[in-house]
């Protein structure tokens, strides 16, 4: 069985169909890439298109008509679903920046809102407004200061085990959260980790921000 059939078997049934063809990874067979250097296939904003394009071999996220979200789909329609994977993101900032990464997520938006409803957030950010810095796990575990130079390639690593949730920046683990049991959110009651999984998805924040993803790439946890 292929590396790809066999990592989206663990993933979901769908994605048997969904997943696009594995680009190597250059850290071993376990590792499948899911932007081709090159083009935005196998991925899909959720709204105004415009915000994404690739720029010198990276994924750009520039909401110049506002906020919108891009999800990977693989070759189909609908978002991919991940339950427990480790994902790493090389990612910069152009200038002061605010973007993320979200997971375990899907395609409903927050009432009135252009952000997603359900999901983690991880943040990408360096502007002075936002207190929630790079590495943050959104409104749950929040860094006051930011664990890399966000103008310089940096790597988020996102590994989910189970309950448990653990952001890397360039190797330095800045969070280390597990889920409590039936936890129930004061705001944003969607942030959860699904049974079945959920999306992964980039953001274009605003029109002031823009932030690039040079390279995307998960492996499974058996």
């Amino acid at each position: 069985m292929s590396q790809l059939a066999r990592l989206c078997g663990m993933f979901s049934v769908a994605c048997l169909i969904a997943c696009v063809p594995p680009v190597s990874a250059g850290e071993g067979d376990d590792w499948v890439t899911l932007f081709d250097g090159e083009t935005l296939a196998g991925w899909r904003p959720n709204s105004k298109p415009e915000a994404w394009s690739v720029v010198d071999g990276a994924i750009r996220a520039h909401g110049v008509s506002g906020a919108s979200h891009l999800y990977y789909v693989g070759n189909g329609e609908s978002p991919v679903p991940f339950r427990d994977f480790e994902l790493a993101v090389v990612t910069r900032a152009i200038g002061p920046s605010n973007s993320g990464i979200y997971f375990h997520t899907d395609e409903e938006l927050m009432p009135g809102r252009p952000w997603p409803a359900n999901g983690y957030e991880v943040q990408v950010n360096n502007t002075e407004k936002e207190k929630k810095k790079t590495g943050s796990l959104y409104g749950v575990v929040n860094l006051a200061a930011s664990p890399v130079d966000e103008r310089e390639w940096f790597e988020l690593r996102v590994v989910v085990d189970g309950d448990r949730i653990r952001v890397f920046a360039d190797g330095t683990e800045v969070v280390d959260y597990t889920e409590p049991a039936d936890v129930v959110r004061d705001r944003q009651k969607g942030r959860v980790l699904r049974d079945a999984g959920g999306a992964i998805a980039l953001q274009a924040h605003d029109p002031v921000s823009v932030v690039e993803f040079r390279s995307v790439k998960i492996r499974a946890l058996d």
